[in-house]
């Protein structure tokens, strides 16, 4: 059932760009579908930076399609982009692959093991499926598909033949410094700014210029199939085509108006594509956007294809909690799909629409996954009983739903921190796992993890993936009979009162109760004492408390939340273990 737009009471920044966009495609070609276009060149891993090149034009078009509108998406898979470098970390991949550097990505072979056909193909599959299990629904363009299948000849004729045109367009800013003024916006980490290098098109050059003149065209040469070449004569009457490879030597002639292997240099050929597609709304990386970049000579050759510029914001980093930096070129950035193994779809989809595409925001793959979490669902539980304010109730809205319906969620969402320690505590036994978590809420237990899953899948996959070994939780085997035997009078009365009280307590809440309450009680107030009613010393008395039992139980003086660890453990051994 399709899903109404939201109310003009819970605009947002989405709201208001689709207001923009649908008043700017009214004006530009009425009647007909609007555009919104994201460029992913597969060059390597398509990190979660590149992810926010999609998701500000589906958030966009999806608002347009719950306003019953007719709307696409396009993604251009710049395939025929060239090999620039060899990324690091990629599995089945060593130096051996510079010999295909200069050559379309789809030219090149795909990383060892992959049975994808090539090296682009490898590299875009696993970012489609990413986006499928995001809930984003888009046209898919390959460019290699465009250039070699002739759609784009009339375009690179028109170009060759305003050639004089285009190169007076960028001679304003060949003399200018090189990269001009950066935009004014703080990295979200420490050298930051490669985490929006895309594919590195923005620093490619425009063009070659020589002693027959400035050409936009690049080809690829015949021979070892690199575009390390250069245009040396052309006639537009015939549009023969002269170039020379620089890299092996050879050289041909060749009529344009037949020969499809070969692009228009990155500059030209992002606004050719702008009037070709009709596109209205693109947003742009920080790459793009600074004086003399992709972008802004963009918007001038735009209008020599007879077209406009797109509207669109310039989008801010998007950083990693723990990481310096995502760079797709380095091999080893997290990517949608990373983090979508650790996160449920709806989480990864608010962090995006919950921040305006100016604002940079991190994707946490450390322990602040957990509070993004128990931030994720007191928002769930405010729009549940109508308390949230309206940005968020839209923000929610986009996360957990497109035009098309909701997307798959858990049943039974219970907290990731606690279903993170379940899973660390019982290493991959799900029986252990299931008692563990029935007894969290004993009135209402658990029939299967069916009901918890996706996200228990997701939490386990975190501790398995994210946690350092070192930080893993390991109950221990037998007491420590030496710690036991040295515990003071205090220490020795404050594990008798847990003692006493664990059957009584043997719930999440009853327990949580229990391990808070004994400091409360030894010192002489009740159990139900609130934090206002107690001296500061208290907090110092529990947080000594709860070190000796994490010593006693896992011999560290941190580990899971201790309710959730008593459980895990289990009556007995608790008992056995402290010493009873």
């Amino acid at each position: 059932m399709p899903i109404v737009a939201l109310s003009t009471e819970t605009t947002d920044w989405v709201s208001r760009f689709a207001d923009e966009v649908i008043e700017e495609s009214e004006r530009r070609a009425p009647g007909k579908p609007v555009v919104v276009a994201s460029g992913l060149s597969p060059s390597g891993p398509i990190h979660l930076g590149n992810l926010r090149e999609v998701m500000t034009p589906h958030l966009v078009a999806d608002e347009i399609r719950r306003r019953g509108l007719e709307v696409r998406h396009l993604i251009s898979w710049d395939d025929y982009d060239r090999y620039r470098k060899v990324p690091a970390g990629v599995t089945g991949v060593d130096e051996s692959w510079g010999e295909h550097i200069g050559k379309p990505l789809t030219s090149v072979p795909a990383p060892a093991g992959s049975p994808h056909a090539n090296w682009a193909e490898h590299f875009k599959a696993a970012m489609v499926e990413a986006l499928g299990e995001l809930g984003v629904e888009f046209d898919g363009i390959s460019q290699t598909e465009q250039y070699t299948s002739g759609v784009y000849r009339e375009q690179i004729l028109h170009a060759m033949r305003h050639r004089g045109d285009i190169d007076a367009v960028l001679a304003q800013y060949r003399t200018k410094p090189k990269g001009g003024k950066k935009p004014q916006q703080k990295p979200v980490d420490e050298a930051e700014i490669e985490a929006a290098e895309g594919s590195g098109a923005a620093n490619e050059d425009d063009g070659s210029s020589g002693s027959a003149g400035y050409f936009p065209y690049k080809p690829y040469c015949g021979n070892c199939e690199k575009d390390l070449t250069t245009v040396t004569s052309y006639d537009d009457n015939t549009t023969e085509l002269t170039y020379a490879c620089t890299a092996c030597g050879f050289s041909e002639t060749v009529r344009l108006n037949e020969f499809n292997r070969g692009k228009l240099v990155w500059k030209v050929d992002w606004p050719m594509r702008w009037a070709f597609e009709g596109v209205v709304f693109e947003p742009s990386g920080v790459d793009h956007s600074s004086p003399g970049s992709s972008f802004q000579v963009g918007g001038q050759i735009v209008g020599i294809f007879g077209g406009k510029q797109p509207i669109g914001p310039m989008y801010a980093f998007v950083g990693i909690s723990g990481m310096a930096k995502m760079s797709s070129s380095r091999g080893g950035v997290p990517t949608p799909a990373d983090a979508l193994k650790i996160m449920e779809p709806q989480l990864l989809r608010w962090l995006y629409a919950r921040r305006r595409p100016n604002q940079s925001f991190k994707i946490a793959f450390d322990q602040e996954i957990q509070r993004l979490y128990d931030e994720w669902d007191k928002l769930d539980a405010k729009v549940a009983d109508g308390s949230a304010l309206p940005a968020d109730i839209a923000a929610h809205s986009r996360a957990v739903r497109t035009a098309a319906g909701d997307l798959p969620a858990t049943p039974r969402p219970m907290p990731y921190r606690t279903l993170a320690s379940v899973a660390d505590i019982t290493a991959g036994h799900a029986d252990q796992a299931l008692r563990i978590l029935s007894e969290l809420e004993p009135d209402k237990p658990l029939g299967s993890l069916d009901e918890v899953r996706p996200r228990y899948d997701k939490a386990e996959a975190w501790i398995n993936t994210q946690v350092p070994a070192d930080q893993r939780t390991i109950v221990r085997e037998e007491p420590d009979a030496e710690l036991l035997k040295s515990l003071d009078e205090p220490s020795q009365r404050s594990v008798r009162l847990l003692l006493d009280g664990l059957a009584a307590h043997w719930s999440l809440d009853g327990l949580t109760h229990l391990v808070y309450g004994v400091p409360k009680v030894q010192a002489g107030f009740s159990a139900d004492a609130t934090p206002k009613e107690l001296p500061p010393e208290i907090k110092t008395a529990q947080r000594t408390f709860f070190a000796l039992l994490y010593h006693l139980l896992v011999g560290r003086d941190t580990g899971p939340r201790l309710p959730t660890l008593l459980l895990a453990v289990g009556q007995e051994r608790v008992r056995r273990l402290l010493g009873e």
